[in-house]
């Protein structure tokens, strides 16, 4: 039980998180940029699929770990988790397509980076008030 709550509690705090970035950056950073490079239309099954892959690492690499030695470190690991999925998106992508730019690559890192670490606290965080 106590994993079915750390992982709803994960993906529920990034979820919201993610949610309310992308409905910023997706027409003020990503679109004016990389334009004609995006689909027509958001597809839910990658997503889907991404959420419920990022979220079991998240749980994996960083809740876990903060539920055995204390919050700060599910928020640590969390920060390092996302800084590095982040970054090996964006930076595969700089390096391999024509449209990518930095500015995309700094600023998604750093959410990648803030909302991984904020999520991951808030889910171990939510298990320890649990007592479960």
């Amino acid at each position: 039980m106590r994993w079915i709550i750390a992982w709803v509690a994960a993906a529920g705090s990034f979820g919201l998180l993610d949610m309310l970035w992308l409905r910023w950056a997706g027409p003020n950073l990503y679109r004016p940029v990389l334009g004609e490079v995006l689909a027509p239309a958001f597809r839910m099954g990658p997503a889907l699929l991404f959420y419920v892959c990022y979220i079991s690492a998240m749980v994996w690499f960083a809740v876990r770990p903060g539920l055995e030695l204390g919050v700060p470190h599910a928020v640590l690991n969390g920060a390092l988790l996302g800084a590095i999925a982040y970054a090996t998106y964006d930076l595969t992508n700089q390096a391999t397509l024509k449209v990518w730019s930095s500015q995309i690559t700094a600023l998604d890192i750093a959410w990648g980076t803030a909302a991984t670490a904020l999520a991951s606290g808030i889910a171990a965080l939510v298990v320890k008030k649990l007592g479960v």
